[in-house]
């Protein structure tokens, strides 16, 4: 017979036993979200499984990382299309169906369908944290099932009762100064002299729903992008499609361990992209952030936040985009004027990591979190478009 877990009320209505906690990491940036979290839990004595998908290096990172996970379904990175997205569910609600049932969980992270199928069915609150996204079809069908919703403060939408903001991205669960610190070898693993200045240049591969119709970098943008980089600083190349040749271009690719690319973005001199992820972290690195929109026309509350502290720049057209960067190179006094922005910026963010565990030992209600963890959530409120 199976031991049945005990699991004890405390005096101010959170879990004093042993939980069960679920979490959905259907990308990288979900895996970097939520790793110091599932540590945190295991190792108070909580039962945590992350269901995942096999997208890009998502197991990998959970395989390095050590986080306990089950797969539950694929993605490719080629075109997407809500089509090919309804089909892709239908096989993998399956899957989550059963292995949600199975463990029983006490709550449940994630955000869009996967998260709020899991929480119906298991009957385990949900709670989503959300970046600021547009209001997509992952949303629409997710909130009304959410106990809770997390997202930064600079979020521009009203997302509704239940919905909580901080002051900070979803990036400070990993990225805050309280959690990470930087690998001292991660040039002698890229095979950069110590004081050799590098690029990273990040090519979206444009997959994800809510990328559906939008361009980034031209394939002779790439090119052309490359090799006006090469001439100032080693460039190394991370392509999320996987798709590009570099065999007669002066860059490298991105060869080390996905699990690095934040100690490797920390010691860059650049980071161009044409992706949003990857521009954020990179930003709040210190490290010079420049983002080529292509046809997004969007407005991100984030970009526009860290543009504001002087962290990272938006570009409209290619040329411009270019221009900056080698701007930017051939300033020697760049990278020590970032690190003071990012050192006078960071020093007000949440811990995010520290608010995940605590609303996951409380099963996703505010009410019953302890003075000093409400101070850093607000109601969640429609910020006004500038």
């Amino acid at each position: 017979m199976e031991a049945v877990a005990i699991r004890l009320q405390s005096i101010d209505g959170g879990y004093a036993g042993s939980m069960r906690i679920l979490v959905f990491a259907n990308t990288p940036a979900h895996v970097h979200l939520y790793r110091h979290t599932v540590d945190r839990l295991a190792a108070a004595g909580h039962d945590v499984l992350v269901l995942t998908r096999e997208y890009t290096c998502t197991t990998d990172l959970l395989e390095f990382f050590g986080m306990p996970y089950r797969v539950y379904g694929t993605h490719g990175t080629d075109s997407y299309s809500k089509l090919r997205f309804a089909r892709e569910l239908g096989g993998q609600f399956v899957t989550i169906a059963r292995e949600a049932v199975r463990f029983d969980p006490d709550v449940i992270f994630g955000r869009g369908p996967y998260a709020a199928y899991a929480g119906t069915l298991a009957r385990a609150p949900v709670v989503l944290v959300l970046d600021d996204e547009p209001g997509d079809f992952n949303h629409t069908v997710s909130r009304p099932f959410a106990e809770t919703i997390l997202s930064p403060a600079v979020t521009r939408r009203d997302l509704g009762d239940d919905h909580y903001t901080f002051e900070g991205f979803k990036e400070c669960a990993y990225l805050h100064p309280d959690v990470f610190s930087r690998d001292e070898n991660v040039r002698e693993f890229l095979g950069v002299d110590p004081d050799e200045p590098y690029v990273i240049a990040r090519f979206n591969a444009l997959d994800a729903l809510h990328d559906t119709d939008l361009e980034g970098f031209s394939p002779p943008q790439r090119r052309d992008l490359i090799e006006r980089l090469s001439e100032h600083a080693t460039v190394f190349v991370s392509d999320e499609g996987g798709e590009m040749d570099l065999h007669d271009l002066p860059a490298r690719p991105y060869d080390l361990h996905p699990a690095l690319i934040h100690d490797a973005m920390a010691d860059a001199s650049l980071l161009v992209a044409d992706t949003g992820t990857m521009a954020t972290e990179a930003a709040l690195l210190g490290t010079p952030a420049f983002r080529y929109r292509g046809t997004d026309d969007h407005e991100y509350g984030e970009f526009q936040e860290l543009e504001r502290a002087g962290l990272a720049e938006q570009f409209d057209e290619y040329a411009a985009v270019r221009d900056r960067s080698l701007e930017i190179l051939a300033d020697d006094d760049a990278p020590a004027r970032w690190q003071r922005r990012r050192q006078a910026y960071v020093a007000g963010l949440v811990n995010l990591t520290e608010v995940l565990v605590a609303v996951a030992e409380s099963r996703g209600a505010i009410d019953r979190l302890s003075p000093s963890t409400r101070q850093a959530l607000q109601r969640g409120r429609e910020t006004p478009k500038p």
